[in-house]
């Protein structure tokens, strides 16, 4: 779950990572223009990035609740106990689809541990608590053997050897990493307080990243900078549950709650 801030005790705004993913799968069919190319390689890259947290499914269905909060886990705050089956999880159900897309969604659960492979500071790994470090330690080492596999099995196949270039992996990955951060930008932090941001290494080649900045104007909408969609502007909507501390304590009692939907705008600077 991601549980949105909020202005003093005003409800709260609970995401589960399936509308997450959909807000980022969103972006991704509207992503590339003259100047940035789109997602690739075909569906494989798109379903990867649909179904990049699909292994959070079952926890989010449980809707555990945090004592200290009141509110379900939030993503950050999720126990490393809970968590760590998303991240082999989520590899498990995209690799069913495609050995790409396994591969993609590998990488992301890895990079999330280690800096997204360099593009960030914020290193989860340092995060574990030490209790825990030999088992995220043995899941991140499980995971660049599964990357090792299905990169060989990749490249045994002429139609899909090109895909597992460095360049050309390098690419889908940056561009995971731009939806799921632009889409967290939005879930995580709710309208009126948002700042301005700088998204580094969107790639608008295989050979060419530049930072995307983003510029909140208000009423919802923002400036982009540069403007790598091909619509503008570009509304986009995720939908979610308002909730009051310790108002909801069941999986049950949550699905009673109305589904409603924020929305977006995003233009060129």
């Amino acid at each position: 779950m991601i549980v949105q801030t909020a202005a003093g005790d005003d409800p709260r705004f609970v995401i589960r990572m399936a509308d997450h993913m959909a807000l980022a799968a969103r972006m991704a069919r509207a992503f590339g223009n003259e100047n940035f190319e789109p997602v690739g390689p075909g569906e494989e890259a798109h379903y990867a990035i649909a179904n990049h947290d699909a292994g959070w499914a079952d926890l989010d269905s449980r809707f555990l609740i945090d004592p200290e909060t009141g509110f379900p886990y939030d993503l950050a705050e999720t126990p490393f106990e809970l968590i760590s089956t998303t991240s082999r999880g989520s590899p498990d159900f995209n690799e069913r689809h495609h050995p790409f897309s396994g591969l993609i969604s590998s990488m992301h659960s890895w990079g999330l541990y280690n800096g997204r492979y360099g593009l960030s500071d914020i290193v989860l790994l340092d995060r574990v608590a030490e209790r825990n470090l030999e088992e995220a330690r043995s899941m991140l080492d499980r995971e660049r053997e599964r990357q090792e596999r299905l990169k060989r099995a990749l490249r045994d196949d002429p139609g899909t050897a090109p895909w597992v270039s460095e360049s050309a992996l390098m690419k889908t990955y940056k561009q995971l990493q731009f939806f799921d951060t632009l889409a967290l930008y939005f879930n995580r932090v709710h309208e009126g307080v948002r700042e301005a941001a700088v998204f580094p290494h969107v790639p608008k080649s295989e050979t060419e990243d530049v930072d995307v900045a983003i510029l909140p104007l208000g009423d919802a909408a923002y400036a982009v900078d540069p403007y790598p969609f091909s619509r503008e502007p570009l509304t986009l909507e995720f939908e979610g549950r308002y909730m009051r501390r310790g108002e909801v304590r069941t999986a049950e009692e949550a699905a009673l709650l109305p589904v409603e939907a924020q929305s977006v705008t995003l233009r060129s600077a």
